[in-house]
């Protein structure tokens, strides 16, 4: 059993609209290695609009791979999400244009999530002692976390090239890339999601 279509894509379009207050931000901050800490009030705001909906994101994709998911938190997401897609937390995220490449859920842990989650928790409760940790390097990971968490929700339209619109940034590993489309509402990526759905 599949997992369960998404009717509209309103986090994917949502997605695109973090994406390019992303692609904004590289006019004054460039992203490189070099300015990993490089913190700021608009990176602070990037971080946590990122995070907060890949809250979201997950909340609805355990729901959509089993109907009766009670998870409400980043570690009742954990199982659910990695026993059902096999690359989840080694899904990797390229930006071309700047020779990077994040892996933003590498470090998940059903005991602890990742280190720009974290973060963003911490600049979102206690700004006045943590806001460095706004960092650049957090807020790239935010945003890749969270197009790989949607990349999973529309799994069907991923895969189908049926995400219009390509992000202005952010490209996947050659495993992941099944080809770039051209249709009557414009250009869309063809995915390869690796979901564990057939041998269950």
């Amino acid at each position: 059993m599949g997992i369960k279509r998404q009717k509209t894509l309103i986090h994917w379009n949502y997605f695109l609209s973090i994406e390019e207050d992303l692609y904004k931000l590289q006019r004054y901050v460039d992203f490189s290695k070099d300015n990993d800490s490089t913190f700021s009030l608009e990176i602070a705001r990037i971080l946590m609009a990122a995070s907060a909906e890949v809250d979201v994101v997950l909340k609805q994709l355990c729901i959509a791979i089993d109907e009766h998911s009670t998870a409400g938190n980043i570690n009742q997401y954990h199982d659910l999400i990695t026993s059902y897609f096999a690359d989840f937390k080694d899904f990797k995220v390229i930006i071309p244009t700047q020779g990077l490449e994040l892996t933003p859920w590498e470090s998940w842990q059903k005991s602890g999530p990742p280190e720009w989650w974290t973060a963003n928790n911490k600049v979102k409760h206690q700004r006045h002692e943590h806001f460095k940790q706004a960092s650049l390097k957090n807020c790239l990971n935010s945003v890749a976390g969270l197009y790989v968490s949607v990349l999973h929700l529309y799994i069907e339209q991923a895969e189908g090239a049926g995400l219009l619109q390509l992000p202005r940034l952010f490209n996947v590993a050659d495993k992941n890339f099944g080809g770039t489309f051209m249709g009557r509402y414009g250009h869309s990526f063809a995915y390869r999601i690796n979901d564990l759905s057939e041998e269950k």
